[in-house]
């Protein structure tokens, strides 16, 4: 619902990872993510097939339908961008540096708020170079939102009320090198206490696992979503609900690396699969980006 009391200077910016809608822009897009490191012929071989076998990534689609739905809902400009490829954050922000005042920032990675809201003062910083121009501010950490945490558990309790017996409820978010959470990273405190704020909604123990691991080896969060599917096998289950909790979009994390690849493994492991979707711009899901971002802008409205 719009609201008239919103200056009309003020802009909302949702930024999600970054995707390529080109095949031929993978080489570049994996130097981006690794950081500047050359990928492997292999490593490039890899995720072109995943694209393939797809069909393309929806990220940008999706994203640019939820920074759409939420800019209607507040009654303010809304603008989305790409932390690690096109559109760029800076390309993006460099487009409004005479039109907006400020603009509120909300990462679609509700476990990373901060690095992804350093990203945009960086874009923003790169693009000014000392001159006048927006502020940014930015949205608490809302991945424990109950807004998030019941969409969840409704569409996994949905799920459930098909066959609840014998199933095994599995929630997965992006792994991360334990390097990072070494040096200070919350992710993994954040995702852990969204998925028992999930489990404590549903009533009942979930497991939760880490998908899409990297490939430049060294240690990783886990356990892995390969070895919880095998444990639940082995624990007798019958049956898995695999629930995205990191994700907010489509994308080939969820489309390829759990319908194909984690689906296989349920399949080997003899166990049933059903996959909860991502919200996408479900209604819901955008009500709670709509919440998490009047929280913000009513924190700064106050500074």
């Amino acid at each position: 619902m719009a609201n008239a009391t919103l200056p009309g200077n003020l802009g909302i910016l949702c930024v999600a990872h970054g995707t390529i809608e080109d095949l031929a822009e993978i080489p570049e897009f994996l130097k981006v993510i690794r950081r500047g490191r050359p990928p492997s012929p292999a490593l490039i071989h890899e995720l072109t097939e995943r694209y393939r076998r797809i069909g393309g990534s929806p990220l940008n689609a999706v994203t640019a339908r939820q920074a759409q739905a939420l800019g209607q809902r507040l009654g303010i400009p809304a603008l989305w961008g790409m932390r690690l490829w096109k559109p760029w954050v800076a390309d993006v922000l460099k487009e409004q540096t005479e039109t907006l005042t400020s603009i509120c920032v909300l990462p679609l990675a509700p476990f990373s708020v901060q690095i992804y809201c350093d990203a945009a003062e960086e874009a923003l910083s790169s693009v000014l170079q000392g001159a006048p121009g927006p502020t940014l501010f930015r949205v608490e950490p809302w991945g424990s939102q109950p807004g998030y945490v019941n969409w969840f558990a409704t569409r996994i309790q949905e799920s459930l009320a098909k066959s609840a017996e014998s199933t095994q409820v599995i929630l997965t978010a992006h792994s991360l090198p334990t390097r990072a959470i070494q040096a200070g990273d919350r992710y993994q405190l954040e995702v852990s206490a969204c998925a028992l704020a999930v489990s404590a909604a549903l009533a009942r123990p979930t497991e939760l696992a880490y998908q899409s691991q990297g490939a430049d080896g060294g240690d990783w969060l886990g356990p892995d979503l390969k070895a919880a599917l095998k444990q639940a096998a082995a624990s007798g289950f019958k049956r898995v609900i695999v629930a995205p909790i990191g994700f907010v979009s489509e994308h080939v994390e969820t489309l390829y690396d759990l319908d194909i690849e984690a689906a296989g493994w349920a399949k080997e492991f003899g166990l049933g699969w059903e996959r909860v979707a991502a919200p996408n711009d479900d209604p819901a899901f955008i009500q709670v980006l709509e919440h998490v971002a009047r929280a913000a802008i009513k924190r700064n409205a106050s500074l």
